[in-house]
Protein backbone atom coordinates (compact mmCIF):
# COMPACT_ATOMS: atom_id res chain seq x y z
CA UNK A 1 0.00 0.00 0.00
CA UNK A 2 1.48 3.32 -0.76
CA UNK A 3 -0.09 7.17 0.08
CA UNK A 4 -0.09 9.83 -3.42
CA UNK A 5 -0.38 13.24 -1.86
CA UNK A 6 -2.00 15.41 -4.61
CA UNK A 7 -1.07 18.77 -5.53
CA UNK A 8 -3.43 20.47 -2.66
CA UNK A 9 -1.68 18.03 -0.02
CA UNK A 10 -4.10 15.16 0.25
CA UNK A 11 -3.03 11.55 1.34
CA UNK A 12 -4.65 9.40 -1.05
CA UNK A 13 -4.39 5.40 -0.46
CA UNK A 14 -3.37 3.76 -3.50
CA UNK A 15 -1.67 0.20 -4.53
CA UNK A 16 0.03 -1.36 -6.90
CA UNK A 17 0.54 -5.11 -8.17
CA UNK A 18 0.88 -7.39 -10.98
CA UNK A 19 3.62 -7.02 -13.78
CA UNK A 20 2.96 -5.65 -17.62
CA UNK A 21 1.88 -2.50 -19.42
CA UNK A 22 0.59 -0.13 -16.52
CA UNK A 23 -3.52 -0.17 -15.82
CA UNK A 24 -4.84 2.92 -13.34
CA UNK A 25 -8.28 1.83 -12.32
CA UNK A 26 -11.46 4.37 -11.52
CA UNK A 27 -14.01 2.95 -8.95
CA UNK A 28 -17.35 3.89 -8.79
CA UNK A 29 -19.22 6.42 -6.77
CA UNK A 30 -18.68 9.11 -6.39
CA UNK A 31 -18.11 8.65 -2.82
CA UNK A 32 -17.42 4.90 -2.46
CA UNK A 33 -14.33 3.33 -2.71
CA UNK A 34 -11.90 0.71 -4.91
CA UNK A 35 -13.88 -3.11 -4.82
CA UNK A 36 -11.49 -3.77 -7.90
CA UNK A 37 -9.30 -6.70 -5.58
CA UNK A 38 -10.81 -9.65 -8.07
CA UNK A 39 -9.75 -7.66 -10.94
CA UNK A 40 -6.43 -6.63 -10.05
CA UNK A 41 -5.76 -10.16 -9.30
CA UNK A 42 -7.29 -11.63 -12.78
CA UNK A 43 -5.13 -9.48 -14.18
CA UNK A 44 -1.78 -9.74 -12.15
CA UNK A 45 -0.30 -11.41 -15.30
CA UNK A 46 -1.69 -8.88 -17.70
CA UNK A 47 -0.97 -5.62 -15.84
CA UNK A 48 1.11 -3.78 -13.42
CA UNK A 49 -2.39 -2.51 -11.77
CA UNK A 50 -2.59 0.81 -9.90
CA UNK A 51 -5.73 1.16 -7.56
CA UNK A 52 -6.61 3.88 -5.18
CA UNK A 53 -9.18 5.68 -3.32
CA UNK A 54 -10.56 8.84 -4.68
CA UNK A 55 -10.58 11.94 -2.71
CA UNK A 56 -12.14 11.93 0.57
CA UNK A 57 -13.48 8.45 -0.04
CA UNK A 58 -12.51 4.50 1.40
CA UNK A 59 -9.23 4.47 2.75
CA UNK A 60 -8.00 8.43 1.74
CA UNK A 61 -7.88 10.82 3.68
CA UNK A 62 -11.08 12.52 5.01
CA UNK A 63 -11.06 16.33 3.26
CA UNK A 64 -13.57 19.11 2.54
CA UNK A 65 -13.09 18.43 -1.45
CA UNK A 66 -13.14 20.43 -3.53
CA UNK A 67 -15.96 17.73 -5.45
CA UNK A 68 -15.66 18.52 -8.87
CA UNK A 69 -13.96 16.30 -11.99
CA UNK A 70 -11.38 18.93 -12.82
CA UNK A 71 -9.91 18.19 -8.96
CA UNK A 72 -10.48 14.28 -9.36
CA UNK A 73 -8.79 14.32 -13.13
CA UNK A 74 -5.70 16.18 -11.07
CA UNK A 75 -5.47 13.32 -8.53
CA UNK A 76 -5.72 10.90 -10.97
CA UNK A 77 -2.84 12.36 -12.16
CA UNK A 78 -0.90 12.88 -9.25
CA UNK A 79 -1.64 9.18 -8.87
CA UNK A 80 0.10 8.60 -12.68
CA UNK A 81 3.03 10.77 -11.90
CA UNK A 82 3.53 9.04 -8.00
CA UNK A 83 4.18 5.84 -9.92
CA UNK A 84 5.94 7.14 -12.40
CA UNK A 85 3.58 6.28 -15.88
CA UNK A 86 4.36 8.44 -18.53
CA UNK A 87 1.46 6.82 -20.54
CA UNK A 88 -0.78 4.06 -18.60
CA UNK A 89 -3.98 2.64 -19.58
CA UNK A 90 -7.01 4.16 -17.78
CA UNK A 91 -9.85 1.13 -16.73
CA UNK A 92 -13.19 3.34 -15.43
CA UNK A 93 -16.18 1.51 -14.07
CA UNK A 94 -19.57 3.44 -13.48
CA UNK A 95 -19.19 6.75 -12.52
CA UNK A 96 -15.20 6.22 -12.59
CA UNK A 97 -15.58 5.31 -16.50
CA UNK A 98 -16.84 9.04 -16.99
CA UNK A 99 -14.05 9.78 -14.80
CA UNK A 100 -11.39 8.13 -16.71
CA UNK A 101 -13.39 9.50 -19.96
CA UNK A 102 -12.77 13.19 -18.52
CA UNK A 103 -8.87 12.79 -17.64
CA UNK A 104 -8.47 11.16 -21.31
CA UNK A 105 -9.97 13.80 -22.90
CA UNK A 106 -7.89 16.20 -20.95
CA UNK A 107 -4.69 14.86 -21.29
CA UNK A 108 -4.84 12.27 -24.12
CA UNK A 109 -0.72 12.15 -24.37
CA UNK A 110 -0.77 10.11 -21.08
CA UNK A 111 -3.29 7.82 -21.92
CA UNK A 112 -2.64 4.58 -23.83
CA UNK A 113 -6.28 3.02 -24.05
CA UNK A 114 -9.45 3.65 -21.93
CA UNK A 115 -11.81 0.73 -20.94
CA UNK A 116 -15.16 2.32 -20.23
CA UNK A 117 -16.94 -0.31 -17.96
CA UNK A 118 -20.88 -0.04 -16.98
CA UNK A 119 -21.09 4.36 -18.04
CA UNK A 120 -23.82 6.18 -19.06
CA UNK A 121 -22.84 7.74 -22.13
CA UNK A 122 -22.01 11.21 -23.08
CA UNK A 123 -26.17 12.69 -23.32
CA UNK A 124 -28.09 13.87 -20.60
CA UNK A 125 -29.41 11.80 -17.55
CA UNK A 126 -33.11 11.28 -19.19
CA UNK A 127 -31.25 9.18 -21.99
CA UNK A 128 -31.76 6.53 -18.82
CA UNK A 129 -32.06 7.89 -14.97
CA UNK A 130 -35.46 7.29 -14.85
CA UNK A 131 -35.46 3.77 -16.65
CA UNK A 132 -32.77 3.06 -14.09
CA UNK A 133 -35.07 4.25 -11.01
CA UNK A 134 -37.61 1.84 -12.25
CA UNK A 135 -35.73 -1.04 -12.52
CA UNK A 136 -34.25 -0.62 -9.26
CA UNK A 137 -37.50 -0.12 -7.43
CA UNK A 138 -38.77 -3.12 -9.49
CA UNK A 139 -35.99 -5.55 -8.48
CA UNK A 140 -36.14 -4.69 -4.81
CA UNK A 141 -40.09 -5.44 -5.03
CA UNK A 142 -39.04 -8.77 -6.01
CA UNK A 143 -38.66 -9.48 -2.34
CA UNK A 144 -41.58 -6.75 -1.08
CA UNK A 145 -40.13 -6.73 2.87
CA UNK A 146 -36.61 -5.75 1.27
CA UNK A 147 -38.27 -2.84 -0.78
CA UNK A 148 -40.13 -1.95 2.73
CA UNK A 149 -36.30 -2.01 4.62
CA UNK A 150 -34.76 -0.30 1.98
CA UNK A 151 -36.97 2.48 2.12
CA UNK A 152 -37.00 2.52 6.17
CA UNK A 153 -33.50 2.70 6.45
CA UNK A 154 -31.11 5.95 6.33
CA UNK A 155 -28.99 7.21 3.40
CA UNK A 156 -25.72 6.17 3.48
CA UNK A 157 -26.52 3.31 5.84
CA UNK A 158 -24.43 -0.33 5.23
CA UNK A 159 -27.46 -2.44 5.62
CA UNK A 160 -29.32 0.13 3.02
CA UNK A 161 -26.44 0.15 0.95
CA UNK A 162 -26.33 -3.59 0.19
CA UNK A 163 -30.00 -3.82 -0.35
CA UNK A 164 -29.68 -1.74 -2.99
CA UNK A 165 -26.75 -3.06 -4.27
CA UNK A 166 -27.88 -6.20 -4.67
CA UNK A 167 -29.87 -5.03 -7.46
CA UNK A 168 -26.87 -4.95 -9.75
CA UNK A 169 -26.53 -8.30 -10.22
CA UNK A 170 -28.17 -10.71 -13.07
CA UNK A 171 -27.74 -13.45 -10.84
CA UNK A 172 -30.45 -12.82 -8.83
CA UNK A 173 -29.81 -15.77 -5.70
CA UNK A 174 -26.19 -15.00 -5.31
CA UNK A 175 -27.10 -11.18 -5.42
CA UNK A 176 -27.43 -10.92 -1.99
CA UNK A 177 -23.77 -12.06 -1.32
CA UNK A 178 -22.09 -10.13 -4.09
CA UNK A 179 -23.83 -6.56 -2.57
CA UNK A 180 -22.69 -8.03 1.03
CA UNK A 181 -18.67 -8.55 -0.69
CA UNK A 182 -19.19 -4.74 -1.91
CA UNK A 183 -19.65 -3.73 1.68
CA UNK A 184 -16.99 -5.30 3.59
CA UNK A 185 -15.16 -3.51 4.10
CA UNK A 186 -17.00 -0.96 4.93
CA UNK A 187 -15.60 2.60 4.82
CA UNK A 188 -18.83 4.71 4.30
CA UNK A 189 -20.26 6.18 1.99
CA UNK A 190 -19.50 10.17 0.83
CA UNK A 191 -22.78 11.54 0.64
CA UNK A 192 -21.57 15.00 -0.16
CA UNK A 193 -18.85 13.57 -2.48
CA UNK A 194 -21.66 11.69 -4.32
CA UNK A 195 -24.29 14.93 -4.37
CA UNK A 196 -21.51 17.34 -5.75
CA UNK A 197 -20.57 14.88 -8.62
CA UNK A 198 -23.64 13.89 -9.70
CA UNK A 199 -25.22 17.63 -9.70
CA UNK A 200 -22.03 18.49 -11.80
CA UNK A 201 -22.93 15.65 -14.11
CA UNK A 202 -26.41 16.90 -14.65
CA UNK A 203 -25.20 20.23 -15.46
CA UNK A 204 -22.20 19.39 -17.84
CA UNK A 205 -22.91 16.18 -19.33
CA UNK A 206 -24.88 15.73 -22.75
CA UNK A 207 -23.59 19.37 -23.92
CA UNK A 208 -22.71 20.00 -27.89
CA UNK A 209 -18.57 20.64 -26.81
CA UNK A 210 -18.65 17.48 -25.42
CA UNK A 211 -20.09 15.77 -28.04
CA UNK A 212 -17.07 17.35 -30.24
CA UNK A 213 -14.42 16.46 -27.79
CA UNK A 214 -14.99 12.54 -27.89
CA UNK A 215 -15.22 13.04 -31.72
CA UNK A 216 -11.53 14.24 -31.07
CA UNK A 217 -10.41 11.76 -29.16
CA UNK A 218 -7.77 9.48 -31.25
CA UNK A 219 -6.72 7.07 -28.51
CA UNK A 220 -8.13 3.08 -28.49
CA UNK A 221 -11.27 2.53 -26.40
CA UNK A 222 -13.11 -0.41 -25.05
CA UNK A 223 -16.70 -0.19 -24.32
CA UNK A 224 -17.60 -3.17 -21.69
CA UNK A 225 -20.76 -3.71 -20.92
CA UNK A 226 -23.06 -6.41 -18.64
CA UNK A 227 -26.17 -6.82 -20.59
CA UNK A 228 -28.35 -6.94 -18.21
CA UNK A 229 -26.86 -3.33 -16.22
CA UNK A 230 -30.31 -2.01 -15.03
CA UNK A 231 -29.23 1.24 -16.46
CA UNK A 232 -30.26 1.41 -20.21
CA UNK A 233 -27.10 0.24 -22.53
CA UNK A 234 -28.46 2.19 -24.92
CA UNK A 235 -27.89 5.24 -23.21
CA UNK A 236 -23.76 3.98 -23.65
CA UNK A 237 -24.79 4.61 -27.57
CA UNK A 238 -24.20 8.10 -27.27
CA UNK A 239 -20.42 7.58 -26.63
CA UNK A 240 -19.76 4.55 -28.97
CA UNK A 241 -21.09 7.04 -31.88
CA UNK A 242 -18.93 9.64 -31.34
CA UNK A 243 -15.71 7.67 -30.64
CA UNK A 244 -13.18 7.23 -33.76
CA UNK A 245 -11.19 4.27 -32.27
CA UNK A 246 -14.20 2.44 -30.37
CA UNK A 247 -14.72 -1.83 -29.81
CA UNK A 248 -17.81 -2.84 -27.80
CA UNK A 249 -18.02 -5.93 -25.84
CA UNK A 250 -21.35 -6.75 -24.21
CA UNK A 251 -21.26 -9.35 -21.97
CA UNK A 252 -24.92 -11.36 -21.62
CA UNK A 253 -25.59 -12.55 -18.10
CA UNK A 254 -23.63 -9.66 -16.37
CA UNK A 255 -25.03 -6.96 -14.60
CA UNK A 256 -23.62 -3.59 -13.53
CA UNK A 257 -19.97 -5.40 -12.20
CA UNK A 258 -19.27 -7.21 -14.96
CA UNK A 259 -16.25 -8.99 -13.65
CA UNK A 260 -18.27 -10.34 -10.97
CA UNK A 261 -20.61 -12.35 -13.17
CA UNK A 262 -18.38 -13.22 -16.27
CA UNK A 263 -14.21 -12.78 -14.58
CA UNK A 264 -13.48 -14.88 -17.86
CA UNK A 265 -14.99 -13.12 -20.51
CA UNK A 266 -14.28 -9.22 -18.69
CA UNK A 267 -10.37 -10.53 -17.91
CA UNK A 268 -10.22 -11.62 -21.81
CA UNK A 269 -11.87 -8.00 -22.71
CA UNK A 270 -9.66 -6.11 -20.68
CA UNK A 271 -6.43 -7.55 -21.45
CA UNK A 272 -6.74 -7.73 -25.49
CA UNK A 273 -7.47 -3.97 -24.66
CA UNK A 274 -4.30 -3.32 -22.27
CA UNK A 275 -2.20 -5.03 -24.60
Amino acid sequence: METVTTDDGVRLWASRSGRGEPLVLCHGGPGLWDMFEDVAETLTDTAGVVRWDQRGCGRSERCAGPWTTDRFVADLDAVRRHFGLERTALLGHSWGAQLALSYALAHPERVSALVYVSGTGIGPDSDWHAAYEENLLARLAERPERLDRWRELPAGDRERAVLQWSVEFEDRERAPEHAGRMADPWFGINAECNKALNGERKRTWGTPELYAACRALELPVLIVDGKRDIRPRSAVDSLQRALPDVRRVILPDAGHLPWVEDPQGFAEAVATAVR
